[in-house]
């Protein structure tokens, strides 16, 4: 509801007309407020025009907001090429910096995108007036000039700097996309899967020996003939790598003492000495740790999403979203009487695409022999 009963429009006159001769909008700086009647100073609404000092303080600090946003983007664009990921390490480094660079990429263009419409562009109280959908051509002009003096307004014309520390910015996160694209075809990281497709289990010791089961934790080697008691279940790592965490996380093992009777056709019995069986310990849905058993029924849950794994039949998933049984890793007994590994896992250990990465690659292997 509003009392300017004069600005109301007579029927078939939606927009109204300049007088021949006088001078546009844009062309005397006047702001365009859509009605004739308003283009006197006492029908102005409320305007409030920025002073030149504070106009080039907020010039400034866009600009350093502007700058800020130009050194970051190019920081991010050199964090991804120096910053290589190849273990846990590197990729925690890789992804502060990208996202830390990224960050103050985004965050200092908004500022200066803010500070510049805050500071140097003048502030307008207007009354949105409501016409019919359809415009003429003579509307569509209206606007032009509407658009160019608000084009004036904002200084991108007069205030080179604003303008070119804006470009600048803009610039590296343009490019941040392409340097992206870099990851979806080959590259020097080509081998990283294999990494994960292979466990040191499969590898001698420097001293030419197979490698010991020790206990988690305490890196104790494990004798067959004290673990004897039907039921025990062992948390295993690798000899020699208690402590590289990029390592357990594939290597892991729990190892499930049963008695001869106990295995069903699922196991490999050439790989349970004495019916010690060794199960990798990474689950293969999603990787959580899989370390709860039910010696009753010989049941292996993965806490993470209820998949369950019958350990008496090859580790078989009986129940949950895991696709695959817990592999089986070959292990025998050395002539100290300790258990050891006699090779790696047949299958990768951990989620099911690793072993859908292995076979495709292995078929791209034959391939290019062939």
């Amino acid at each position: 509801m509003t009392d300017n009963n004069h600005d109301i429009e007579q029927p078939g006159e939606r927009v109204p007309k300049r007088v021949i001769g006088t001078p546009s909008h844009a062309a005397t700086g006047t702001p365009l407020l859509g009605a004739e009647e308003r283009t006197g100073p006492a029908e102005l609404p409320g305007v409030d025009l920025q002073d030149e000092a504070t106009a080039k303080k907020g010039e400034r600090i866009a600009a350093f907001c502007f700058l800020l946003t130009f050194l970051a983007g190019i920081a991010f664009i050199v964090s991804y090429v120096a910053f290589q990921v190849g273990d846990l390490d590197s990729a925690a480094t890789s992804n502060l910096a990208l996202g830390s660079s990224l960050t103050v990429a985004l965050l200092a263009l908004a500022s200066g995108i803010v500070v510049w419409v805050r500071m140097v562009m003048p502030k307008y109280k207007l009354v949105q007036e409501r016409h019919e959908m359809a415009s003429d051509g003579e509307t569509r002009a209206y606007v032009g000039e509407t658009f160019l003096q608000g084009a004036a307004e904002s200084g991108i014309t007069k205030r080179p700097l604003l303008r070119r520390t804006l470009l600048a910015a803009a610039a590296p996160l343009g490019l941040a996309p392409l340097v992206l694209l870099k990851d979806l075809g080959p590259h020097e990281y080509a081998d990283f899967p294999k990494k994960l497709r292979h466990t040191v289990w499969g590898e001698k010791t420097k001293e030419g020996k197979q490698r010991r089961l020790v206990v988690e934790g305490t890196g104790a080697p494990i004798r067959a003939a004290d673990f004897n008691s039907p039921g025990g279940i062992l948390s295993v790592v690798p000899e020699g790598y208690e402590h590289d965490l990029n390592e357990l996380a594939k290597s892991t093992l729990i190892l499930i003492k049963f008695r001869p009777e106990e295995l069903k056709s699922g196991t490999n019995r050439n790989w349970a000495p004495d019916g010690i069986v060794a199960y990798s310990k990474i689950c293969t849905h999603v990787g959580c740790p899989a370390a709860l058993y039910e010696q009753t029924t010989h049941h292996i849950l993965c806490p993470c999403h209820q998949s369950t794994f019958d350990a008496a039949d090859g580790a078989k998933v009986v129940f949950g979203p895991a696709a695959r049984p817990l592999p089986q890793l070959p292990i025998a007994v050395d002539g100290e009487g300790y258990l050891v590994a006699t090779g790696d896992f047949p299958v990768p250990p951990g989620p099911s695409f690793w072993e859908r990465g292995d076979a495709e690659a292995e078929a791209r292997e034959k391939g290019g022999q062939s």
